[in-house]
This record gives C-alpha cells, sequence and structure tokens, in this order.
C-alpha cells in the first residue's frame, strides 16, 4: 500500500505588502530585499487568525480530493503561530469542519513541518490505521515579526495549505522521506523575549545551504534514486540564494526549480505546500513525475520527501 497526495489546497490574505510598503517605515530598499532575499511582496492577515487561514486551505485541499470531512481519520497541523495555547489549530478545524471521526493534533517543527507532517501522514495510511489523513501547514507570522528590524520584517508572510493523503496507485506516492534536527542550533533561529522571531542570518544561510543540499540527496538515496531522475525540485520558500544552491546540488535546470518566495516571502511551515500547489495549478509537475520537497527550520529541523506525482 503506497500513501500519496491526492489532494491539494492554498490559502492567502487578500492583504499585499510590497518592498515598497516597507522602505517608508524600514531602512531598507526594494533592491537591498529583490537581491537578497528573492522577495518583491508578502501576504498579511488582518482580521484572520491561523485557524481561518488553516480552514480555507483545508476545504481546497477536501474538494481537490473529492473527499468529504467525515472521511478523515487525523488532521495534522504543522503551525508555529497558534491561536493560543489550546485548543490546538488542529481541533479548530475538526469543528469547522464537522469531521467528527477525526483524531487531531498539531506539529511543532517551524518550516520543515509541512515535510514533518507528511511523513507521519504516510505511517497512518501505509499501516491502515487511516484511510485519509489531513494535513496542513499554517501560519500567521505577522503576529511574530518585529516590524522595527529589517533583518527580519522583509522576510516573512501569512499563508496556509493543506493536502490530503490517501492510498495511491502502486508506484505512486510519497517514495522516501527524511527528517532531522539539531537542537545545538536553535538558538540562531529561535523567538526573544518579547516573542518575536530572532535569527542570526548568517548562520542560519550556512546551515540551510549545507542542509538542504544533503538532504535532497541523501532522500534521493533511500528512493533508489538518482539526482538524473528528478523532473522537479520544491524546496522551502525562505531565501533564493538558499534555493538555488539547493538546485545547483541536484544539478538541475532553472526551469526545473519552484520559485514563488517572490509572491509570498517565507510562509514558514506553510511555504512548501504553497509553491506545490501553484506548480500543479500550473500543469508544470505532471503526473509520474519525480518530484522532491526539501525544507529546513528553526529548531532547528529539516526535512525532505521524494514523490512520484500522481493518484
Amino acid at each position: 500500500m503506497n500513501a500519496g497526495i491526492i489532494g491539494l489546497g492554498k490559502y492567502v490574505p487578500e492583504k499585499v505588502v510590497t518592498n515598497f510598503d516597507l522602505e517608508k517605515v524600514l531602512d531598507t530598499n526594494d533592491e537591498w530585499i529583490r537581491t537578497r532575499t528573492g522577495i518583491q511582496e508578502r501576504r498579511i492577515a488582518e482580521g484572520e487568525e491561523t485557524s481561518d487561514l488553516a480552514y480555507k486551505a483545508a476545504l481546497q485541499a477536501l474538494e481537490n480530493a473529492q473527499i468529504s470531512p467525515s472521511q478523515l481519520g487525523l488532521i495534522l497541523v504543522a503551525t508555529v503561530t497558534p491561536d493560543q495555547a489550546f485548543p490546538t489549530i488542529a481541533c479548530q478545524i475538526q469543528e469547522k469542519l464537522d469531521a467528527t471521526n477525526a483524531a487531531a493534533m498539531d506539529i511543532s517543527a517551524a518550516c520543515s513541518g509541512f515535510i514533518y507532517a507528511l511523513a507521519t501522514a504516510k505511517q497512518f495510511v501505509e499501516s491502515g490505521a487511516y484511510d485519509y489523513v489531513l494535513i496542513v501547514g499554517a501560519e500567521k507570522l505577522s503576529k511574530i515579526t518585529d516590524w522595527k528590524d529589517r533583518n527580519t520584517a522583509v522576510l516573512f508572510g501569512d499563508g496556509a495549505t493543506a493536502a490530503v493523503i490517501g492510498k495511491v496507485s502502486e508506484g505512486r506516492g510519497i517514495l522516501a522521506f527524511e527528517l532531522g534536527a539539531d537542537g545545538t542550533g536553535g538558538k540562531h533561529l529561535s523567538t526573544n523575549e518579547q516573542n518575536f522571531i530572532s535569527m542570526n542570518g548568517r548562520e542560519v544561510f550556512k546551515f540551510a545551504v549545507r542542509q538542504m543540499g544533503e538532504s535532497a540527496v541523501s532522500v534521493l538515496e533511500k528512493a533508489g534514486l538518482t539526482k538524473e531522475d528528478v523532473d522537479f525540485l520544491v524546496p522551502h520558500q525562505a531565501n533564493i540564494r538558499i534555493m538555488e544552491a539547493s538546485r545547483e546540488r541536484l544539478d538541475l535546470p532553472e526551469e526545473k526549480l519552484s520559485k514563488h518566495i517572490h509572491k509570498y516571502g517565507n510562509t514558514s511551515s506553510a511555504s512548501i505546500g504553497i509553491a506545490l500547489t501553484d506548480e500543479i495549478e500550473s500543469g508544470n509537475i505532471k503526473d509520474d513525475d519525480i518530484v522532491v520537497l526539501v525544507g529546513f527550520g528553526g529548531g532547528l529541523t529539516w526535512g525532505a520527501a521524494v514523490i512520484k506525482w500522481g493518484k
């Protein structure tokens, strides 16, 4: 029995904040932000909480998968910005969806959260415990961003993504995954006493360039594949230079790299799923394509997965 993604969805808030908007309140400029990060604009939630973003993405994923909420056995939500300590976002979604048969819990792995949730869902489906698992990556990073800190304020955005994990045909689905963590590096990317994001950009950059490349190569080996087999790379959308380094590690041409950071910024646990949804909707990823997902995040954490696309 193979588990794979049978439905995808995303939701981003309406409000767009451009680099030019940030120029008015920060000592920065559009060119500096674009050349160093690849970001041109980001979405900011107003009057919406993380649970609202998550719910809207979940509805789209269920519709795409053509299943009802009552068929869900489990809801997993990856987030570091819950509405409150508890109830979890997963429980809030369960109530809003009326998914009365689903267990529910949140996962906190920062920007690696979507991969962590994907790997967890795979186990439940392939073991036969549940027929369908809904995974969600949702963040309202604007509420933990220090808008006076130009080093971090330019990076982050709000948004959500969701995927339904279920049985897929033989040879397709999630072929392999890799998860990892290094708690000794947690100090480089954390929240400070004011609960704002604090980052040592130089150290995080070095870690991300190394780890994203290593994880992508390692997970391909686990799947019994090589770099030549890869049709598309969907990395965590954190920084265009980190993303390009991952592409170069796999010797991929530019057109095989998913690049949506310019539209959304870094949406943490939502970023990989949002980018994947955009690629599917645009027709860039087709049935039987080999797709590599890879990310890193606070913790420090990392994760990668290889998927043979299709149901």
